[in-house]
């Protein structure tokens, strides 16, 4: 019966518009030991038994046009198709006598809550490794394999016992620090080592806080420089695409108006303040 309901689940997202559906056992968190107590599923909310991670791919040539108006129009429309998939979806499984709650995508005020206290209440980067959608990146990215880490994530917690995916056993990240190189305020420092890099939340929010001024949020320029992910063979393309992200800040600091990049640039000279 379980496994019938987890069909019907993973049918009514991919109708809805999800990419990527995984389920956790709660058990896993503690299983991990990575996450503190406090950020488990059953410390918010104690009847979970499974976690339903839902993901919603983010389109790598969107992306590639941050810090832009396109990109923070494609970055809430995501936002607002997960909560919308993840509230149905919890009205749902409640319908069938499944008590269920879900955490929204983000669920943090403004960025100037982030600079006070840098932390959300609930990973779900952690709920989609636990699921098998990915692993972590040196960003600290879930990195997918079909995405990379372009693809945005919902959480549901059900109190009923689905059967589980399996974490996946093979590393995506390659270690290349494309996303150290390119990160705009400088936010990751990695030692060689660590399996992830040193993260700067205070340095990433305060660089958030002036994209939200500009009407450009958010960064993603981790996310759009990581060459893990079959959207790049599947969807698109670039001959040399990596060779131009690693230039991109050097060159349009010598040229605005470099040929190179112009499509981009574009995009970004209008429905934001950009300086």
């Amino acid at each position: 019966m379980m496994q019938h309901l987890k069909n019907l689940i993973l049918n009514y997202a991919k109708e809805k518009g999800a990419a990527l559906v995984g389920f956790a056992p709660v058990s896993r968190w503690s299983e991990q030991g990575e996450v503190p107590e406090e950020f488990h599923p059953t410390y918010i909310w104690p009847p979970a038994r499974t976690v339903i991670v839902i993901g919603m791919a983010m389109p790598l040539p969107m992306v590639e046009t941050t810090p832009s108006a396109l990109h923070m129009e494609l970055y809430n429309s995501s936002n607002r198709e997960l909560d919308g998939l993840a509230y149905h979806l919890t009205n749902y499984l409640n319908g069938l006598g499944h008590a269920s709650f879900y955490f929204p995508r983000d669920c943090y005020g403004s960025i100037k809550i982030l600079l006070e206290k840098p932390l959300a209440a609930f990973s779900h980067v952690m709920a989609a490794k636990y699921a098998g959608l990915g692993t972590l990146g040196l960003s600290h990215n879930l990195l997918t394999p079909q995405f990379g880490p372009r693809v945005r994530l919902v959480s549901v917690f059900t109190a009923a016992e689905l059967p589980s995916d399996g974490m996946l056993a093979k590393e995506q990240c390659i270690k290349c620090k494309a996303c150290i190189t390119c990160c705009p305020p400088a936010a990751l420092n990695w030692d060689g080592k660590a399996p992830l890099a040193d993260y700067d939340k205070i340095a990433c929010a305060k660089w958030h806080e002036e994209l939200t001024r500009r009407r450009c949020y958010p960064c993603g320029i981790c996310t759009k420089v990581c060459p893990v992910g079959e959207d790049r063979k599947n969807v698109y393309q670039e001959k040399g695409i990596m060779k131009k992200y690693l230039e991109e800040e050097k060159a349009l600091a010598r040229d605005p108006n470099d040929p190179r990049y112009r499509s981009w640039t574009h995009v970004r000279n209008f429905g934001s303040w950009q300086k």
